[in-house]
């Protein structure tokens, strides 16, 4: 089961939306790529084009970027679409990985500390500010505290199947949002 948490949600005009995850077949499927996979579970198929370091396509007046850097060189593609569009980093929602949230849950929210989240960092680093919007995508702790092997395992089975449930959440309180 999933449950929608909204803090801070309050009027807001989102113009660019990031999904974030690490490039190639061996992060594939893996919990830091959560970003990526809520990507392709709303856009499979969809013509993209190669731009600021990314795939990106535009969808009813929203910009979708889906980095082709590496998670902790998130904030390279997201700065430079935002440069170019001119974005205040309140008009920017990033989609990422939280261990802070149990498997399959999402959370809504702007602002707030980056636990240590490397692909967060290096946006706040390249925005100059932590006051972007963020879909937080809940992939669970590790029980045994590894965290950097924990986050480039894949999903199992049974965990696929939960967080394909939190995609069509994610997808459908994005469709929501714009």
């Amino acid at each position: 089961m999933y449950i929608v948490l909204a803090l801070h949600y309050n009027t807001f005009v989102i113009k660019l939306i990031a999904f974030l995850g690490n490039p190639g077949q061996e992060y594939k499927n893996t919990r830091h790529n959560a970003g990526f996979m809520l990507f392709e579970h709303m856009f499979a198929g969809e013509v993209l084009q190669s731009k600021f370091h990314s795939f990106f396509l535009q969808k009813d007046g929203i910009k979708m970027l889906k980095p082709l850097t590496y998670m902790n060189l998130s904030g390279t593609a997201v700065s430079e679409a935002a440069s170019f569009f001119k974005l205040r980093p309140e008009e920017i929602l990033i989609c990422h990985d939280d261990m802070e949230l149990p498997l399959g849950k999402i959370m809504l929210q702007q602002g707030g500390g980056l636990q240590g989240h490397k692909g967060l960092k290096s946006i706040s680093e390249r925005l100059g500010s932590k006051d972007f919007h963020r879909l937080r995508l809940g992939i669970g702790r590790p029980v045994h505290n590894d965290v950097r092997l924990y986050v480039t395992t894949a999903f199992t089975k049974d965990e696929l199947i939960e967080m394909e449930k939190a995609f069509s959440e994610a997808e459908r309180l994005l469709k929501h949002i714009q």
